[in-house]
């Protein structure tokens, strides 16, 4: 019988220190025993592996999420009463509160997106082996992160460190996510959006069966080398069939280097043979490959993406849904590198897909550690904007060392709302 302690989580909300019972026979899992501490990621991974829907924990038994205390201890603070403070003590106190709140969010989206490429990796290596397999985990994998985003009113694209998750993976969990987060601003139905997901996850799956070095290619691949790149998309949907992904999915694989204007492969069509999910996958995977180039030498900033996507190469896209990537990432998205109206530098973190002009920026402070920077709220700042986008290299040495703009963009979600804006603006008034 369950203890009436006992909790249940579901599998994508597993953390180290939780202390976990499998309610299954112990010849269906993989473990010594079946109630445990977890200690790594690893086994989290094979938790995850397992395919239950919710997991039994004891939270008496569990440690703390050291990241969620230290928010909500910092949180509770703000509810000492105003009179008994100095202003510059409660202001303080406040931005202690944001700084903890702001970490704990961004560690939240780094965990979540750090598991999503573990995940990725994994269903990669069984794919052959275990082509049904390696499609369920795939998913799951989506309908996680849909989860998230269909049950936030609005959601927010967070730029993550280079190191968030495993490297081969950032590029399809990147394409997925930000593909997700288009359909949605396009109001997708939800069974659309699974299959998007799923096609966008997998878009790429067929370079498992290139050599390392023709998984990308250059300015410097030759003839030859670019045929044999190009012949990963009739690997991907090969691997589709075997892991009898639905039709539809299997032509987002098919058709996720085709362009609007018949320029594309392997196929040459233009945008009316392309399916409707088919031009949000080829115009993200375009985005990110501009951003995340091979040769790192060769990135484009994500400002600069958009603007070629809009002129240089606007008769690739179809126009509507060019129209909406644009107006949701904004002119500025994460990781764009920017001067203030003020004249200070800083650093697109993230931007509210549903309201993108004004987004969250860490400021250049000389007077202020840059592990103590907080994020400033550009839809809460009626004195400054956004004067003009730069590239790294036009930074001065000392904003480009405070800021450090990621050579790599990884991006995840989270939601738009801010439950500490209140906090924010009581800080700037007694500040």
């Amino acid at each position: 019988m369950t203890d009436a302690t006992h909790q249940f989580i579901s599998p994508a909300e597993l953390r180290i220190g939780l202390y976990i019972y499998l309610d299954i026979g112990w010849m269906d899992h993989p473990f010594p025993v079946s109630s445990f501490e977890i200690r790594n990621q690893e086994q989290i991974h094979k938790l995850q592996a397992l395919g239950l829907q919710k997991i039994r924990y004891a939270p008496e038994k569990s440690q703390p999420d050291p990241h969620a205390t230290e928010a909500k201890a910092a949180l509770e603070q703000l509810n000492t009463p105003l009179h008994t403070e100095s202003p510059e003590a409660l202001a303080a106190k406040q931005r202690k509160a944001l700084l903890a709140s702001q970490q704990a969010s961004l560690m939240a989206c780094e965990r979540q997106f750090g598991q999503a490429t573990l995940e990725f990796k994994h269903l990669t290596e069984i794919i052959h082996a275990q082509p049904p397999a390696a499609r369920d985990t795939a998913s799951k994998l989506v309908q996680g992160m849909l989860d998230g985003i269909l049950n936030h009113d609005e959601s927010a694209i967070r730029l993550l460190s280079e190191k968030a998750g495993e490297k081969t993976a950032l590029h399809s969990i990147n394409v997925t996510l930000i593909s997700l987060l288009l359909g949605k601003a396009l109001e997708l139905p939800k069974e659309d959006m699974l299959e998007l997901g799923i096609g966008a996850l997998l878009h790429d799956v067929g370079k498992i069966e290139l050599p390392d070095r023709l998984r990308w290619v250059d300015e410097q691949s030759s003839p030859a080398e670019r045929q044999l790149y190009q012949s990963h998309v009739a690997h991907g949907v090969n691997l589709a069939r075997k892991m009898q992904l639905s039709n539809s999915a299997t032509l987002l694989i098919a058709q996720h280097h085709e362009f609007a204007d018949g320029s594309g492969y392997p196929g040459h069509i233009h945008v009316d043979k392309m399916s409707a999910l088919s031009r949000i996958i080829s115009l993200v995977n375009r985005f990110d490959n501009m951003c995340n180039p091979s040769n790192v030498a060769l990135a484009v900033t994500p400002h600069e993406a958009l603007s070629q996507l809009f002129t240089k190469n606007k008769m690739q896209s179809d126009t509507p849904t060019l129209t909406a990537f644009i107006k949701m990432m904004g002119i500025y998205p994460p990781g764009s590198v920017v001067q203030l109206s003020d004249e200070r530098y800083a650093l697109v973190v993230s931007v509210n897909s549903s309201r993108p002009i004004k987004p969250k920026v860490i400021i250049h402070d000389p007077a202020i550690p840059r592990d103590d920077a907080l994020m400033i709220n550009l839809e809460h700042e009626t004195h400054i904007g956004i004067r003009r986008s730069l590239k790294p290299v036009q930074l001065p040495k000392a904003a480009y060392d405070y800021l450090s703009p990621r050579k790599r963009l990884c991006y995840f979600f989270e939601r738009a709302s801010d439950p500490l804006s209140m906090a924010t603006d009581l800080v700037g008034k007694i500040s």
